[in-house]
Order: C-alpha cells, then structure tokens, then sequence
C-alpha cells in the first residue's frame, strides 16, 4: 500500500497535500485585458474573495511564437489586434508590472506565481523569486522548459489538460529527475468545459498511478465540479478569475467573478469541514436529540406482578429516555416482578432475569447508543 505524498512546503509557510487545507488559486491569466490599473484591482478582489494565491501567465511573444504565427490574421469579438502577435502582446504584461504584483499580493498574505510560457518567460519568473512554478497544460510536453522548471528545484504545479497519460509519465519522469515537489492538476482544457466532461474520478488515477498530490484545474461555467473537487481530495483547486464574466476575451465566460469565487471558497471550506469525521460515531449533541427523537418500549396497559410479557402488552412512544425498542425480542417472554401501568416506561429492574438479560448493553437509550 503506498503511502500519501508528503505536503509540499512553499518558502511563505504554507503547505499544500493532503490533510491541510486546499490551495485556492485565482487564475488571473491576461484577464487583466493588459492593464496593470486592472490587474491590481483584480489581486485586491482575489485577496477578499478568500484565496490563497493569484496566477499570472507570462510570454514573449519571439521565444514562443514563429514569425509566421506572429503575423497570423486575427480577427473576430475577441481580437485585441489585427494579427495575433498584436493581438498576444496587447494582453501582455512587462515583468516589472509582474514585481509590483507579486509584492501587492504578498502584502495581502497570498502566493504569487504565474505559469511562463517559453524559456525566457520561465526564467524571467525564476528571477522575480516566486516560490512555486505552474507549466500549463499547452507546455506539458515541452522538455526543455520542463527541464529548465525541474533545476530550479522550486514545486512545480503541472496541468494535465490535452495530455493521454503516456505525455503525462514523460513529464512526471522529467521533472522526477530534479525532484518530488509536483502537483498534478487534473484538467480538461475545454473553455467552458460541460460539466460531463469534468472527469473528477481521473483526480485518483493520476494519485494512484504517480503518487503525487494531485489538484483539479477547472474550466467549467459553475462551482459545483470544484467544490466536488476538493472534497474528492484535490490539494490545489484552481479557477480562472475575472471582474465581469461579459469582457471580452475567450477566458472571461469559463472565470469567476469575485462574488462566484468568495462562494466557491465558502463552499469549499464547508466542504473540508465535512470530511473531517472518517468513522461513523454518535455525537453528544446526537443523543440529546434521540432522547427527544426516539422512541422508548412503554406497556400498553395495566399489568399485575407475575404477568409473562407478550406483544399486546406493550407499544412504542416518546420520549426516548427508557428501554430502547431495539430490544423488543429482549423483553418479550419476561415476567414482571412488579405491577405496571398504562405508559409506565419499561425498566430493566421491572423484569425478571434471565439467564441471556441483555444489561450489559445499555438500560437506556443514551447508553446503548454510545456503545
């Protein structure tokens, strides 16, 4: 039987695995529509919201793209230019916007990082002393810039969307290399994802085939799949975050607003808590209620001393504070040694013993119960 993954423990103080709480990610990404003013707002919205780090993506637009795709028409709703280089660079922020951001975040108690695109992205990030890396689903294959994450040593948060798992043992293999600091995030990286293609059990394959802590990534339209999530055991649930679900861009309509992302969060730690209890126990704030709740065995009619019990002699009512009817086979066939009356709650001394008197479990409900 293999054992959990140990947590992941970032230079901040905060520890991610299994048992602590989950890492909540808003996922800025260039939501931000290229302006810091916006992106600001949106690391203070986040922060309110309740999460625990904010994602920003970094690229540079020669290192990932050819000059071909650079000059590529672009057009449509969505289009910020008219080729798609113009259109990748206006949603672009400088690395030095992303100093100022770190340092706005950190100040409000959350993790800044961002997922580097290409080579020099990545280590412009290493550079700026983040303290966790993310490589997005699109770069799951790409080896250099797996190699270039896995010697820094820093964690690595790998997106597992677009991937067959054959792409995802290479990664893991690559990055194993450097060390065990990975957190594979389950993802379909459909914008939106329907809720039926979610696949939230694939969260325990990738556990059990890799042993590493495993997240969810989540494109779908509610919140539902996440909350789900983290309550399946997802150490990292990540979600695309926005100030208004109708801006333009294809990333706004499968992103949060703040007042959907608090909710999530909400939901997610009433969720955590719900796991807490891992075996079936009876609670004492339970048995107070089944003192009033439950029922006890009362005798349906005056009965004179000596009187052999049968069925008729007896009922079921509230409260729940004598005999419990659990024992009704118990009871029957005894002899009173006392005579009873009308909805007297049945009393173990009432009866005479037997060779098989079942006092030993309990004389009333609360006791019986706590056994």
């Amino acid at each position: 039987m293999k054992t959990l993954p140990p947590p992941i423990r970032l230079k901040s103080g905060t520890i991610i695995g299994r048992g602590y709480p989950c890492f909540v990610v808003a996922e800025i990404g260039n939501n931000h529509q290229g302006d810091v003013a916006i992106a600001r707002r949106m690391v203070e919205e986040a922060a309110r919201a309740g999460v625990q780090a904010v994602k920003f993506q970094k690229r540079d637009m020669n290192a990932m793209f050819t000059d071909e795709g650079l000059q590529m028409p672009y057009s449509g709703p969505n289009s910020f230019g008219q080729t798609y280089g113009e259109h990748r660079l206006a949603l672009e922020l400088p690395i030095e916007d992303m100093v100022e951001l770190k340092a706005l975040a950190e100040s409000l108690g959350m993790v800044f990082f961002a997922s580097g695109w290409d080579q020099i992205s990545l280590g412009e990030l290493i550079d700026l002393d983040v303290e966790i890396l993310k490589i997005g689903s699109a770069d799951m294959v790409n080896i250099p810039l797996l190699r270039q994450a896995g010697a820094t040593r820093l964690p690595v948060i790998l997106s597992t969307g677009m991937s067959s798992l054959d792409e995802v043992d290479v990664a893991v293999n690559e990055l194993r290399r450097f060390h065990n600091d990975i957190i594979l995030m389950h993802c379909n990286s459909t914008y939106p994802c329907p809720d039926e293609c979610v696949g939230l059990p694939v969260m325990a394959e990738l556990a059990k085939r890799y042993n590493l802590s495993v997240g969810y990534s989540g494109h779908e339209r509610g919140i539902g799949p996440s909350v789900a999530a983290a309550a399946l055991g997802a150490c990292v649930v990540e979600r695309h975050f926005t100030l208004d679900r109708t801006l333009r861009g294809t990333d706004h309509q499968a992103s949060l607003d703040p007042a959907g992302f608090a909710q999530m969060v909400s939901l997610i730690r009433e969720a955590e808590a719900a796991m807490t209890v891992c075996r079936k126990e009876v609670f004492e704030t339970e048995r107070k209620v089944a003192v009033k709740l439950r029922k006890s065995v009362v005798f349906a009619r005056d009965l004179p001393a000596g009187h052999v019990l049968c069925e008729a002699d007896l009922t079921v009512k509230c409260p729940g504070q004598g005999v419990s009817p659990i024992h009704w086979d118990d009871i029957l066939g005894r002899t009173l040694v006392a005579a009873v009356r009308h909805e007297d709650l049945v009393q173990w001394d009432q009866l005479a013993p037997t060779g098989s008197a079942p006092r030993s479990v309990g004389e009333e409900l609360p006791q019986a119960l706590s056994r």
